[in-house]
């Protein structure tokens, strides 16, 4: 698996530690902090969702989640702008952040993840196999990470899953260090 973060490449993440359940940690720092959190999906069908509302204490903070596999889903629900998607289509990492926008928009949550990519097993419009984007919006500003993700579809689909709690919990942590120096 290889991951492109702002120009750079890295075999899994910041630590590249195994990851014992992100969800629960997403939950817990989230629950802490009285914020919310929306989820927006394409290729992760809802196994994004699944993986949060499994954590107890989940109903706290999850305001809900859309599925949108259809592309014309993307802009009918989540908000993405039709232009965006007839132009670059909708695995592209500006549609990923829009879709993470548009679900904490539609949901009046404090946080929005989301996630589109190519799956398999063929590639979609001219979009190779594993292609990923995973997106983060909250009250710190928006994040994307590119994945290029080796395996079969589950493989491809569950590591997104992962990699998007993942990038959430950085910038969980992140807006958490901001506003702890805010006050110094």
């Amino acid at each position: 698996m290889v991951v492109r973060s702002s120009g750079t490449t890295t075999s899994g993440g910041p630590d590249d530690r195994p990851v014992i359940n992100p969800a629960a940690g997403v939950v817990h720092r989230l629950s802490e902090r009285g914020e919310t959190l929306a989820s927006v999906e394409s290729l992760t069908g809802g196994s994004l969702a699944a993986s949060i509302v499994e954590i107890a204490g989940v109903s706290g903070i999850y305001r809900g989640g859309l599925v949108v596999y259809a592309t014309e889903l993307k802009a009918q629900l989540a908000g993405v702008p039709d232009g965006l998607l007839a132009d670059r289509g909708p695995v592209d990492p500006d549609v990923a952040v829009a879709l993470a926008e548009g679900g904490r928009r539609r949901c009046d949550a404090d946080w929005g993840v989301a996630t589109t990519g190519v799956a398999g097993p063929e590639p979609q419009d001219g979009k190779p196999v594993g292609l990923v984007f995973v997106a983060v919006a909250g009250p710190n500003g928006t994040a994307v990470r590119e994945l290029d993700l080796d395996g079969g579809r589950d493989r491809i689909r569950s590591t997104a899953v992962v990699e998007a709690l993942r990038l959430l919990t950085e910038r969980i942590v992140a807006a958490g260090e901001v506003t702890a120096g805010a006050g110094r």
